[in-house]
């Protein structure tokens, strides 16, 4: 009868051997490679092909904004420019485009804006520009504010969660579209005097300032609900017993752990940022004339629609493509850090 010794022995023994055999015998087997949760996220977005897609589309709209100068310069005209004017043989009596589908050729791409003749591929390119930075800098002061408020009052509780929460309840039931339109007017005369032309950077302010007034709420409710269901957790518990303050909690534990439902929250809302920016435009309390942005060029496109309905076919498609691209992109963002989440 054989004892466990020698059964142990045996079963032992092809793993010495394998370890004494010379390294050009055979190859050791490869150990599994651990992958972080960031890697795992990454694999499960380039799977997504629609993500992917998004995200090629967005990254050239950026792009798009960001070269907008060079792009003019190659091109060889720019948004302010009246060629209608200069030229008057691109108008009509009736100060239409003279040539066919809105004045479409070979030398203005996208036609020419009726009245004053200006550019529409250009307007288009600076009008992105023009929404993209505004949109991306009131994103950025909702997200922190949002991150801010939410962290507090989900950590601390108490009084200050009640007094937090009060003042979230109160911003979330003002009716935004009516607020934007009456404050911006009263937020452009506090820098300007009513004699004077309003600069376009005093204009980019107060939009920023209103849009991030009105927009941290849903954030701030999603970091607090996030914050709660973390505040009571060992980790956290073991680094108040180990002396850590509160800022340093708020900061090293909690704050990393959020960056989720953050990043996915604020990639939604910058979409619906920029047609927050374009209906202010649009209503005449954003940007005027002749800064180039969407909304500007919508406002006058409703005017001209049944005489020249081809001026706002490029702007509304370039509209509705990135905003559909940015939305399907959130959904896939979330997607990869939640697989668990269904569309």
């Amino acid at each position: 009868m054989t004892s466990p010794i020698e059964i142990e022995g045996a079963q032992a023994s092809p793993v010495l051997d394998k370890e004494r055999a010379p390294e050009g015998d055979a190859p050791k087997p490869k150990e599994p490679e651990g992958r972080s949760p960031g890697q795992l996220m990454w694999a499960r977005f380039k799977r997504d092909r629609t993500g992917v897609v998004s995200a090629f589309v967005v990254l050239f709209f950026f792009v798009v904004a960001a070269a907008a100068p060079l792009i003019s310069m190659v091109y060889g005209k720019d948004p302010y420019t009246l060629y209608g004017q200069e030229n008057p043989d691109l108008l009509d009596m009736f100060t239409m485009p003279a040539a066919p589908f809105g004045g479409i050729d070979g030398e203005f791409w996208f036609g020419i804006e009726p009245g004053l003749g200006r550019d529409v591929f250009t307007q288009l390119l600076y009008g992105i520009r023009t929404s993209l930075a505004t949109a991306l800098a009131a994103t950025l002061i909702m997200t922190v504010l949002g991150v801010l408020i939410g962290l507090a009052g989900g950590y601390f509780g108490g009084k200050m969660d009640y007094w937090l929460g009060r003042i979230t309840d109160f911003f979330m039931a003002l009716p935004s579209q009516l607020f934007f339109v009456a404050a911006m007017p009263v937020i452009t005369t506090v820098f300007v005097a009513p004699d004077k032309e309003t600069p376009t950077y005093v204009r980019a302010c107060a939009i920023i300032i209103v849009l991030s007034f009105l927009g941290w709420m849903s954030l701030s409710r999603i970091v607090r609900g996030a914050t709660m269901t973390l505040r009571d957790r060992e980790f956290i518990e073991a680094a108040r017993i180990s002396g850590a303050s509160p800022w340093r909690i708020l900061r090293k534990e909690l704050l990393p752990n959020i960056v989720t439902p953050t990043l996915v929250q604020a990639t939604l809302t910058l979409p619906s940022t920029i047609l927050s920016i374009a209906f202010l435009s649009f209503v005449g309390v954003g940007y005027v004339e002749p800064t180039p942005d969407w909304g500007r060029m919508f406002a006058i496109g409703a005017n001209i629609v049944e005489q020249d309905p081809y001026y706002m076919l490029f702007p509304g498609i370039a509209m509705v493509i990135f905003v559909v691209a940015f939305n399907l992109l959130g959904d896939s963002v979330r997607d990869a850090f939640d697989p668990k989440t269904n569309r």
